[in-house]
């Protein structure tokens, strides 16, 4: 049976591609979603690929994950530096978290340099930009093996 990965997606991140294209490039999230599920079939697995602007959407698909998902790759875009929710919702998750940024993030302001969710994190890429995502299911599938 072949395992499923969560790749949950938090606020503005449906606008990858439009917004700030010189900090977040020009993929757009369905041109990632696409490389991750290509790769997911390659490495024998499954993406499950989400983007909610809401923190209560992320908690519950993260709840979901406890019985659905063999692993998460969060890109929890602004909730990273402020949800104790979405770090609650992880800390009850028993399986591999990946917290995946597009941008180097302790590049830029200090507000961003602090990670509520990189307390339950196994790994963080930062500063890769999408390729991040590719880095981050590889690893996945490497805890899983």
């Amino acid at each position: 049976m072949t395992q499923t990965i969560f790749v949950l997606n938090g606020p503005n991140l449906n606008l990858l591609g439009q917004r700030q294209p010189e900090v977040y490039g020009a993929d757009t999230l369905a041109d990632v979603e696409q490389s991750c599920a290509a790769l997911a079939g390659e490495l024998g697995l499954r993406v499950d690929f989400r983007q909610s602007n809401h923190e209560g959407q992320i908690v519950d698909w993260i709840q979901e994950g406890r019985d659905k998902a063999a692993g998460i790759i969060i890109n929890p875009a602004a909730l990273t530096h402020y949800s104790i929710a979405v770090l609650d919702a992880l800390n009850a998750y028993d399986g591999p978290v990946i917290e995946v940024h597009i941008s180097q993030v302790h590049k830029r302001e200090e507000f961003r340099h602090k990670s509520f969710v990189s307390l339950r994190a196994d790994a963080v890429m930062a500063g890769f930009g999408v390729h991040g995502y590719e880095l981050a299911l590889r690893h996945v599938a490497r805890l899983l093996a």
